[in-house]
């Protein structure tokens, strides 16, 4: 029996309980002695990915209610960039498999796929493989989304801290409230906007608000039948 504290952690992040449970179980039957532990939301998983103790690998619905888009998978990327992160979702439109590939997904799964599927793609992206649904054909890339790509690649360098200051200027919130739910005074929260800025290549607060909210794509889940 593998000893405790050699096994391999995964994070199931996912709001549907009936597909968590089918997540775990495709995860032991690739990996009988896995640690397995399960995030309601994206706010969660990184509660948990904050442990001391590392993850090996995340499995993330991309239909989560505290994000919208491909928002939580680019959250864990440019947080964690060393964590293999996997797409296992009921939307498989091609477009949608190659911006998740493109933001550094490690695999897209789609959740149609039967139980043993699961596993044998879990089991290859362990094994280094980026995973694929059989029938995906790649795209080429757009303008559109080298750019968002290239955005992802500058996003990667912003600090936590700077990260949860640009998620609140996208709610826009001010200085003053910024600084108040951080608990640290006006002036730290102006040089984290300057380096966000100076990070990100934009001059203002304003465009970086609008050049990160393309990295949503909100268009391409609209009127998908998935979950």
């Amino acid at each position: 029996m593998t000893p405790a504290s050699d096994r391999a952690r995964f994070l199931i992040i996912d709001d549907h309980p009936l597909f968590r449970e089918a997540l775990h179980s495709a995860v032991q039957m690739a990996y009988p002695d896995v640690d397995t532990v399960e995030a309601r939301s994206i706010a969660e998983a990184i509660e948990l990915l904050a442990d001391a103790k590392p993850f090996d690998l995340a499995l993330l619905d991309l239909s989560m209610p505290d994000v919208h888009g491909f928002e939580g998978l680019l959250q864990l990327r440019t947080r964690y960039p060393r964590l293999p992160v996997v797409i296992v979702s009921g939307y498989e439109e091609p477009k949608i498999i190659s911006e998740a590939l493109s933001y550094g997904a490690a695999g897209f799964i789609p959740k149609s796929a039967r139980k043993s599927d699961l596993a044998a793609a879990i089991r290859s992206v362990m094994d280094g493989a980026v995973y694929v649904p059989e029938n995906y054909e790649g795209q080429p890339p757009d303008p559109d989304s080298t750019d968002r790509a290239d955005m992802v690649q500058r996003l990667a360098r912003l600090t936590p801290q700077q990260l949860r200051v640009l998620q609140m200027l996208r709610q826009g919130m001010l200085n003053k409230q910024i600084a108040y739910e951080l608990q640290v005074g006006e002036t730290t929260v102006k040089a984290h906007v300057s380096e966000i800025l100076r990070k990100l290549n934009v001059y203002s607060r304003t465009q970086a608000v609008i050049e990160v909210s393309k990295l949503d794509n909100a268009e391409l889940f609209r009127d998908q039948a998935g979950f």
